[in-house]
């Protein structure tokens, strides 16, 4: 779901958390909390108090997931790109020390300014 050699690129749109917390509950430790979710067809990406969890549901039946877990702690920088007139999606790109590049692609519904307040918020 994340290749942090090509920066992989995929639309999310908001979803209810508790849509989504069945999915991740058992990965939680105690005091995080669910902030934001985003899902793209398959796929969603959990935003935490602690980390960013993105979720890579493979095969036909979907049985099968991948879960990657990038603490806000290894964040050395990320960047927001709002959508405009033409281009209707935002981004976010997340630079994680010894990781490399994440980015991710939104629908132009999504706040990206939020999203921006959430890691600050976690990460300064």
């Amino acid at each position: 779901m994340i290749d942090f050699k090509n920066g992989m690129v995929f639309k999310l749109a908001a979803t209810d958390p508790a849509a989504i917390a069945p999915d991740v509950a058992e990965l939680l430790i105690e005091g995080e909390q669910i902030l934001s979710c985003f899902k793209a067809a398959r796929d969603f990406v959990v935003f935490t108090n602690k980390r960013l969890v993105a979720v890579n549901v493979q095969g036909i039946t979907g049985r099968k997931r991948d879960y990657t877990s990038l603490p806000y702690s290894k964040v050395q920088a990320f960047s927001i790109e709002t959508a405009g007139s033409f281009d209707l999606d935002s981004e976010l790109e997340i630079w994680f020390s010894g990781l490399g590049l994440a980015r991710l692609e939104f629908r132009g519904d999504v706040d990206i300014r939020q999203i921006g307040r959430l890691l600050a918020h976690h990460i300064l």
